[in-house]
């Protein structure tokens, strides 16, 4: 709090609502930046009632979004709830470059189409977390397609090759002689320039966005503005306990997935990382989470604590019915009941090896995955353990589970 200082103090009184504020903006985060300038600028808020402007930029490389995508929007909301005004940038010139964050190679760039069809479902789900009511919803190619080539290259002046260069991704491709196209070098630029023609006082990113931020708040200066602020928030650790939350990695939780699925997902996390999903995902106060720890501690059972968690995040994508009803298809299955909605499968070609049957039926990815939850006592057919990988199936029907929470209803000719 040593940064809380000197900025604000000569100018506006740093009010109880102020500091809160403060708590409240770094909840959770990785770093904010520069932490005494952003207590100034809150400070300025509350006392001429003008709002500050919180910048989040995103490119709508996919139309789906995961809960991982979600930590900067509930930030988003928190601060929003604090009376900001929240600009949701939709990035569809800087998706025609293609951001090369953390990326070892060069990312394609999408079509308009592409563009814009994932846009509109990206904006759809974010607003299950936002405020649409109080949401700025803008398109940087308002102020980017204008450039035309005079503008782009007074801009690419603003920026120096070596202060490119300490990105540490396109150090690592230079070094390792993977190629940089130029074009690469103009996304963190446009980005920035976003900040500027916006008005940017604060922008979130995740982690990986940091250089790119840090561009935004140079160009403001270049620009005779006052600089951004930035916020980094963690990545979100998916469902493996291990990697970031990634749709590529099968690990993740989709904010349209139906109510029973995305229960029974966010209940086989660990205790250990429900601590982090509480942080990043719940909006109850801190306080609440830390009388949970110490209650736990004290030998209260932690899943208690992550049913809570589970129907608040249930409760945000659907509604409270809809998680009342989950808890309780969660607590059958567990109690060893077979769910009303399992999906119906009809295959042929019995007798059937089991790790196919797995496959076919889209319980599992792959034999390989199918050997692997044999092996691990985690495949059953009608309640029976299936401990042989070499079984095959004859005809029939039957009802097949993998885990805890797949199961189908296959019907084998």
């Amino acid at each position: 709090m040593s940064e809380v200082s000197s900025a604000a103090a000569p100018n506006y009184p740093l009010t109880p609502s102020v500091m809160r504020a403060l708590e409240i903006t770094k909840r959770g985060c990785d770093e904010l930046l520069v932490e005494g300038e952003w207590l100034q600028k809150l400070a300025r808020s509350e006392a001429t009632g003008v709002p500050l402007r919180i910048k989040l930029g995103l490119d709508p490389t996919a139309p789906d979004i995961h809960l991982g995508h979600t930590v900067v929007l509930n930030k988003l909301r928190q601060l929003q709830d604090l009376g900001h005004q929240v600009i949701f940038l939709i990035g569809d010139f800087t998706s025609t470059i293609g951001d090369p964050s953390g990326r070892n190679s060069t990312r394609p760039p999408l079509t308009r189409e592409q563009i814009e069809a994932n846009a509109q479902t990206y904006y759809k789900q974010a607003s299950l977390v936002l405020d649409p009511a109080k949401t700025e919803i803008r398109y940087n190619s308002e102020w980017c397609d204008p450039l035309g080539a005079r503008g782009m290259i007074q801009l690419a002046a603003k920026y120096t090759v070596a202060r490119m260069m300490e990105r540490d991704d396109f150090t690592k491709r230079f070094r390792t002689g993977i190629p940089i196209s130029v074009h690469e070098f103009l996304y963190p630029l446009m980005q920035g320039y976003d900040s500027v023609a916006l008005k940017s006082d604060l922008e979130l990113g995740g982690t990986d966005q940091k250089f790119n931020l840090l561009v935004g708040r140079e160009l403001q200066k270049e620009y005779g503005q006052e600089s951004q602020c930035i916020l980094t928030m963690p990545l979100l650790v998916g469902l493996d306990g291990v990697e970031k939350m990634s749709k590529s990695k099968n690990n993740y939780i989709g904010v349209t997935e139906a109510p029973n699925d995305m229960f029974g997902k966010l209940m086989s996390i660990s205790d250990d990382l429900m601590w982090q999903y509480f942080t990043l995902l719940s909006f109850r106060p801190m306080s609440e989470i830390d009388l949970m720890k110490e209650e736990i501690a004290a030998g209260r059972n932690p899943r208690d604590c992550k049913v809570l968690l589970a129907q608040e995040i249930v409760a945000r994508f659907h509604s409270q019915a809809a998680a009342e009803a989950a808890l309780e298809a969660f607590n059958h299955r567990a109690r060893g009941g077979i769910p009303d909605d399992i999906p119906a499968v009809t295959l042929e070609g019995a007798p059937l090896g089991i790790g196919q049957l797995l496959k076919l039926a889209n319980l599992v990815p792959s034999t390989s995955e199918a050997n692997r939850n044999i092996e691990q006592g985690g495949v059953k057919i009608d309640g029976e353990t299936v401990s042989d990988k070499a079984v095959k199936v004859a005809a029939g029907t039957y009802v097949v589970q993998v885990g805890k929470r797949r199961f189908a209803r296959v019907t084998l000719s």
